[in-house]
């Protein structure tokens, strides 16, 4: 795809996207997420509600926001939270649309039609790593297997001064979209056709697989068969043989309904699902500097929402598959799954070492 030019990044998305890096609830040592509010969380809220009157008589915007999963995920309502903070903060001059479900396509689609010029759409929950394709080669760090060992880790990165880095490099680029929050959605796990007790099982599998270089690379050395399917088409390609398995975070594959095609789930937890959403440059400028406060303090209170919601409605999910009769495997020894992606981790760190080792230098 031909890179777009360059445009100039606002000072105040500037520094308001480093402000959202610092905002969500930090890590305990035993993986879970702290629930209290950070000082510059308190703060950005506070400045916003502030702007709110001001913001109320300003021209009034309606902000469509494509979500690819279905709403009650953890995504989903991570996506209406923002909509009702942003209403809320900004006087209710700013509306979110949030369409859910992958009714505006899925991810990659929404991305290369924003990308494309498409004034059609606004905002994007998308992987961290949808835009590595478009060359942002720091957010594909976030989707190398066994990279965060607990969600404590990811948090450790998604508070730290290197989250704005990674969140302002589509700008950096000249890409017309710059990053609001990060967010997760779970360890992502395989869930097959047939039962699979080890990482042996997987061998010659067909499992689906975004069109990405980092899972193509995992899959193939765990012995498996990687098969590019649309999210969309995922269902219908279990049914009908076309693949015999995927990955997804547990609380998608439950949402999706993938169960009833796929009814057993392995718990090796390759990679958390980092997410991040994405404004465009179009969207952005259509905001008074008042509204575009409003946007972000609404974003970093996003942030930390999800921070606190993801671990406890994920265990919740996973204890109605079991007691629903989903064939869920425990991995209780990791080894031979990182030893499999060695190859694949190396090949796509070597070039940013560095940058990389200070990801895993955040562990909790």
């Amino acid at each position: 795809m031909k890179m777009i030019s360059r445009r100039s990044f606002m000072a105040v998305a500037g520094a308001a996207t480093a402000a959202v890096a610092l905002t969500a609830c930090g890590g305990s040592k035993s993986g879970s997420t702290s629930t209290a509010a950070s000082t510059s969380t308190a703060a950005s809220a506070s400045a916003a509600a502030g702007d709110a009157a001001a913001a109320a008589n300003d021209p009034k915007v309606t902000l469509v926001y494509a979500e690819v999963n279905p709403l009650d995920t953890i995504v989903g309502q991570t996506g209406s939270h923002f909509k009702e903070k942003v209403e809320e903060l900004s006087g209710g001059s700013v509306v979110v649309d949030v369409q859910a479900s992958g009714v505006l396509g899925s991810e990659n689609d929404v991305l290369d039609a924003i990308l494309g010029g498409s004034t059609s759409i606004d905002i994007s929950r998308i992987s961290a790593f949808a835009l590595t394709s478009y060359g942002c080669n720091k957010s594909k760090l976030l989707s190398i297997p066994f990279t965060f060992n607990n969600r404590a880790h990811f948090w450790n990165f998604a508070n730290s001064d290197l989250a704005p880095e990674f969140l302002n490099e589509p700008q950096e680029l000249g890409l017309p979209v710059r990053g609001l929050f990060y967010g997760e959605e779970g360890f992502r796990h395989f869930f097959t056709v047939k039962p699979v007790a080890t990482i042996d099982d997987l061998k010659g599998m067909k499992l689906r697989v975004s069109n990405d270089p980092v899972m193509n690379g995992m899959v193939e050395g765990l012995g498996a068969n990687p098969t590019v399917v649309a999210f969309g088409e995922l269902y219908s390609a279990l049914q009908t043989g076309v693949v015999d398995g995927a990955e997804q975070p547990i609380a998608n594959y439950k949402s999706n309904a993938f169960p009833e095609v796929a009814n057993n789930l392995i718990l090796d937890g390759h990679t958390l699902g980092a997410v991040q959403a994405v404004i465009t440059d179009n969207a952005w400028g259509k905001l008074t500097a008042n509204q575009q406060a409003a946007v972000m303090a609404a974003a970093a209170d996003t942030q930390k929402f999800n921070a606190d919601l993801s671990e406890t409605a994920e265990n919740k999910v996973l204890e109605e598959l079991r007691s629903s009769g989903c064939n869920v495997v425990d991995v209780d020894d990791k080894t031979p799954w990182q030893e499999a992606c060695a190859k694949v981790i190396k090949d796509n760190t070597s070039d940013q070492a560095e940058l990389y080792q200070k990801l895993l230098d955040m562990k909790a």
